[in-house]
């Protein structure tokens, strides 16, 4: 009996210790608030789930834990793969404000307007968290830039790079991917197309109630323009047909980079993002 006791508290023992652990891993906070940047590369080629994506980066955006963050939008990051592109300006300027580059038009001046945002706080000793909703190539461009004024010890422990899809490393310059591999702090996270496994999953085609969840009117014209952009150029001359979209669901998986960045990669899925991050009474 004694020793079915024993037994008994050490199996507790362990698996208390692990739902510990766990927790502790799914609430890492990673980002430094008072001296970190974030910096969100989207491609927009083909397929118009970035647009969806940057629309619920504002709604992230609104709540009061996340609204001081210092962040930077690129969109227009893509990398090899053939097809047209998206162009998400409109909302990006509702959206973010000056907060944002255009690489689509002008890749060399974005790297040159991102590079202004990045040097002071790598001088500062903060960090910059590089969100690749895409390739890679845009990142590797910034790296070789940096390269210039910073040693490689200081960007290869400070700036960080996250990546989701496997399709995203595919179609990224194959020189470009090695560079941001060797160079870079390189993280590549579970898949946030995917429910359980590890990160948010953040698409769902039965999803099609956002505007019973959202209120905000600010964030209602974004959703709006959102899904508008996406209806215009989803699956039309020859880009990718994102069926989820199409069916009057959401995708936003590519969001699920930057909730790893902030230590918030326990979200479940769209339902429960919408719930924690605009019930000002949930756990974020």
């Amino acid at each position: 009996m004694k020793g079915k006791l024993i037994l008994g508290m050490v199996l507790f023992y362990f698996t208390f210790s692990s739902c510990i652990v766990n927790q502790v891993h799914a609430q890492t906070i990673r980002f430094d608030k008072s001296k970190d940047l974030l910096l969100l590369h989207f491609d927009c080629k083909t397929d118009v789930d970035d647009v969806q994506s940057m629309a619920a980066f504002a709604t992230l955006l609104a709540n009061p834990k996340y609204s001081e963050i210092n962040y930077h939008a690129v969109t227009g990051t893509y990398g090899v793969q053939d097809g047209l592109y998206v162009p998400p300006n409109l909302l990006l300027e509702r959206a973010f404000k000056h907060h944002w580059s255009d690489a689509h038009n002008n890749v060399s001046l974005a790297v040159y307007e991102v590079l202004i945002k990045v040097k002071p706080v790598l001088e500062n000793n903060g960090a910059i968290w590089i969100a690749d909703a895409g390739q890679s190539d845009f990142t590797a461009k910034l790296i070789k830039s940096l390269g210039f004024d910073f040693s490689n010890e200081i960007i290869k422990n400070r700036i960080h790079v996250v990546q989701h899809s496997e399709w995203n490393e595919s179609v990224t310059d194959s020189a470009a991917l090695q560079l941001v591999r060797k160079r870079s702090d390189y993280n590549k996270i579970a898949d946030g197309n995917v429910l359980n496994n590890g990160t948010p999953g953040f698409k769902d085609a039965t999803f099609t109630h956002w505007n019973a969840v959202v209120k905000d009117p600010h964030l209602v014209d974004l959703w709006q323009l959102s899904i508008g952009i996406c209806n215009q150029y989803n699956g039309k001359q020859g880009r990718y047909l994102n069926e989820v979209i199409a069916a009057g669901g959401l995708d936003f998986s590519d969001l699920s980079e930057v909730c790893w960045i902030l230590g918030i990669e326990d979200i479940k899925d769209i339902s429960d993002f919408f719930n924690r991050v605009l019930n000002s009474s949930a756990s974020l």
